[in-house]
């Protein structure tokens, strides 16, 4: 029992090593809020946008254009970023000059504006296009359909700043968990979730479950030239 109790003593300890762990209420919800946002709710975003464009009940390529994917990355994302905007409101008026924590400061307002630049750049991306669009008496053509310049431009930034803002995000964290001294088993659990998500995405990634957003959309990768003329 003396080790187990020892066990648990050192866990709840913080980092550091201190006897006690205090940190002001909107400092602690602040925290919260980044980790419920940034650890949480955004990388499961990014996972289903990677990997859940076709689901398993779906008869693909039969079943085409499945948007459970797109629905559940936008909520993900955008109740990510709105968290985010909270956690910043609880210390705006507590924030230190730039001098004292000023990496902490510095990488967590460069994640929230990656973040508003990904949901802003989302309204974007160009219109749809293709038979979907054109079965509602739209027109075929757009800037997805043809893969425009707007559309691949959109692509290429989207998806890397989206990779980036999670590598920045683990930074931010742990430099956030450093400043806070925080308790030892909250940085064995982030860094176990981070281990899971990591482990899940290579275990997809291998299982050849990534699809493209043209194919998961019209059932074939785009080739250069459209074969349905407006």
């Amino acid at each position: 029992m003396d080790s187990i109790q020892l066990a648990i003593d050192y866990f709840l300890a913080p980092i550091s090593g201190a006897q006690n762990h205090v940190i002001a209420p909107l400092v602690a919800w602040h925290g919260r809020l980044m980790v419920l946002a940034w650890t949480v709710l955004i990388p499961l975003g990014v996972l289903v946008a990677r990997f859940g464009k076709v689901t398993p009940r779906q008869n693909f390529p039969q079943q085409l254009d499945n948007q459970f994917w797109w629905h559940s990355h936008r909520a993900l994302q955008y109740s990510g970023i709105a968290l985010s905007f909270i956690a910043i409101g609880l210390i705006w008026r507590l924030n230190a000059h730039l001098s004292a924590h000023r990496w902490h400061h510095i990488f967590g307002y460069a994640l929230f504006a990656i973040g508003a630049v990904q949901v802003l750049g989302g309204h974007l991306r160009g219109t749809k296009g293709g038979p979907s669009d054109r079965a509602k008496g739209l027109p075929i053509r757009g800037d997805h359909f043809d893969m425009t310049r707007r559309r691949r431009l959109f692509e290429w930034w989207h998806k890397r700043m989206g990779y980036a803002a999670l590598a920045l995000a683990t930074v931010t964290t742990a430099l956030g968990l450093l400043l806070a001294d925080a308790p030892r088993w909250m940085w064995c659990a982030i860094g176990l979730w981070w281990c899971l998500l990591i482990a899940i995405f290579v275990w997809l990634q291998k299982q050849g479950l990534t699809l493209d957003t043209y194919t998961a959309i019209w059932g074939k990768p785009y080739d250069g030239v459209r074969q349905i003329r407006a």
